[in-house]
C-alpha cells in the first residue's frame, strides 16, 4: 500500500542514534546493572502539590472538553511569566497551550513554512527539528556552531545562509544538546537579520528556567521582533512534568489564531485537569523548580571536573539544562564505537551526538538525570573503561 510523502519527510536521518539508548532502557527495566545517561527525562518526580492539584481537578469534574487555546487563566499566567522575564508586553491572547513544546514547534512549522521554503536552524540541534521543518515540504539549512569556538554563533555564517527562499530562523536557547545559551550580542544579531530580511524567528526556550549564570536573553524582546517571533516553552523539564505534555507558543495574535485553527483539527484542546496542574506549578512551585535547577548545576559541575581529568575526553561546560557534550575523539575511537564499547564493557549508555548534526560529530551527549550516587558510579566506570584503551 502507498503512503503519503509526508511519512518520508518526517522520518529524519537521526533515528538510529536512539537504538543503543532503547537497548539500555530495556535492560534497565529488566533490572540489569545499567546506568542510563542517554536521555533527558528528569529523574525527579513531579512535585506533589502539582499532582494533588490535578487529582482535585479530576474529582471536581474538570474532565470535559476545554478551550482549544487553553484555559484563559493559564494563558494569562504564561503571558505574565514571559512578560516578567522579557519585558515583552504580551497578554493571554498571545498564548496558545499545546501538548508539549514539540507540538508547539511542529504546529508553528506547519503555519509558517510552505513547500520550497527554507528554514535556517542553528546546529547542533535537537533531533526532531529536521522532521519538523521538512514536514510542510521546506528545506532545513543548518548554520554550524563549532565546538572549537564553544558553539558560539558566527554572524557571517548566519548572513551567508539567508537566501530569497529563507522564511524563518529556528533555534533553541539554551540548546539541547550543548546547554549553551545565546548571549545578548548573538540574539541582537539574529534580530537584526530577521528585520532586514523580513523573517520569522522561532525561539525554543524550553530550558530558559535552568540558566545557571547571568541573564537570559529573549529575541522577542528586541525592537521590532514581537510581530515576527514565536516563543516556545514547556513545563516538561523545569517542573519535572515531561509526561504531562504541557507546553505553549507565544506569538502575535494573528499567528495564535492560525495555530488555533490547526489545533482544532489536530489536538482539540488539552485536558483541563492538566492545565490546572500547570497553572499551580507556575504560581506556587518556583522553589521546587529552583531546587531541581541547582541539583542539575551541581551534577554538571561534577561531571565537568571528572571528565576534564580523564584522558581522551574534552567536556564543554554548559550554561544551562541537564546535558553536557563531551568530545571523545582523543580516545582514538569513532564515536559510535566509543558508545557501543562503553555500554558493552560498563553498562553505561551515552548518546552519539552526531544525531544532533555534523557539528557535533566526535561528541557524546551525557545526561545528568540520574541520582548523585549513580552519577559517581558512572564516572568510575567510564574512567576504568578509558584505562583499557
Amino acid at each position: 500500500m502507498k503512503f503519503s510523502s509526508l511519512t518520508d519527510r518526517v522520518r529524519g536521518s537521526a533515528a538510529d542514534a536512539w537504538d543503543l539508548h532503547s537497548i539500555a532502557k530495556q535492560a534497565r527495566g529488566r533490572g540489569d546493572d545499567v546506568i542510563v545517561l542517554s536521555v533527558g527525562d528528569p529523574d525527579f518526580a513531579t512535585p506533589n502539590p502539582i499532582i494533588e492539584k490535578a487529582l482535585q481537578a479530576i474529582r471536581d469534574g474538570d474532565t470535559h472538553y476545554t478551550q482549544i487555546c487553553g484555559h484563559d487563566e493559564l494563558r494569562q499566567c504564561i503571558a505574565e511569566k514571559h512578560r516578567g522575564s522579557s519585558g515583552q508586553p504580551v497578554t493571554g491572547a498571545n498564548v496558545i497551550v499545546t501538548s508539549g513544546a514539540q507540538n508547539a514547534l511542529f504546529a508553528t512549522s506547519l503555519c509558517l513554512l510552505d513547500a520550497g521554503d527554507e528554514a535556517i536552524v542553528l546546529q547542533p540541534m535537537y533531533v526532531t527539528y529536521e522532521a519538523t521543518v521538512q514536514a510542510p515540504g521546506a528545506k532545513l539549512i543548518p548554520v554550524v556552531l563549532d565546538a572549537g569556538t564553544e558553539f558560539r554563533l558566527d554572524p557571517d555564517r548566519l548572513q551567508a545562509a539567508i537566501t530569497a527562499r529563507t522564511r524563518a530562523i529556528f533555534y533553541a536557547s539554551p540548546s539541547n544538546p550543548t546547554g549553551i545559551a545565546l548571549n545578548h550580542e548573538e540574539v541582537q544579531m539574529i534580530a537584526e537579520l530577521a528585520r532586514k530580511h523580513d523573517l520569522w524567528v522561532v525561539a525554543d526556550e524550553v530550558y530558559s528556567d535552568f540558566v545557571f549564570n547571568g541573564d537570559f536573553h529573549h529575541v522577542a524582546a528586541e525592537p521590532g521582533m514581537a510581530e515576527r517571533c514565536v516563543t516556545i516553552g514547556s513545563l516538561s523539564k523545569s517542573y519535572a512534568m515531561s509526561g504531562w505534555r504541557l507546553g505553549w507558543a507565544i506569538a502575535p495574535t494573528e499567528m495564535i489564531a492560525n495555530l488555533e485553527k490547526l489545533a482544532l483539527c489536530m489536538l482539540y484542546g488539552l485536558p483541563g485537569f492538566i492545565m490546572q496542574a500547570g497553572l499551580h506549578a507556575l504560581r506556587h512551585c518556583s522553589a521546587e523548580r529552583d531546587r531541581m535547577r541547582d541539583a542539575y548545576r551541581a551534577r554538571l559541575d561534577y561531571l565537568f571536573t571528572e571528565f576534564s581529568a580523564m584522558p581522551g575526553l574534552r567536556p564543554h561546560r554548559p550554561d544551562a539544562g541537564m546535558f553536557m557534550l563531551v568530545d571523545v575523539r582523543g580516545t582514538g575511537l569513532e564515536v559510535s564505537e566509543f558508545c557501543q564499547r562503553l555500554y558493552d564493557t560498563t553498562g553505561v549508555s551515552v548518546l552519539d551526538a552526531t544525531a544532533f548534526g555534523a557539528s557535533a560529530a566526535g561528541h557524546v551527549r551525557v545526561s545528568c538525570t540520574v541520582s548523585d550516587d549513580e552519577l559517581r558510579e558512572a564516572c568510575l566506570r567510564i574512567a576504568d573503561f578509558l584505562e583499557t584503551l
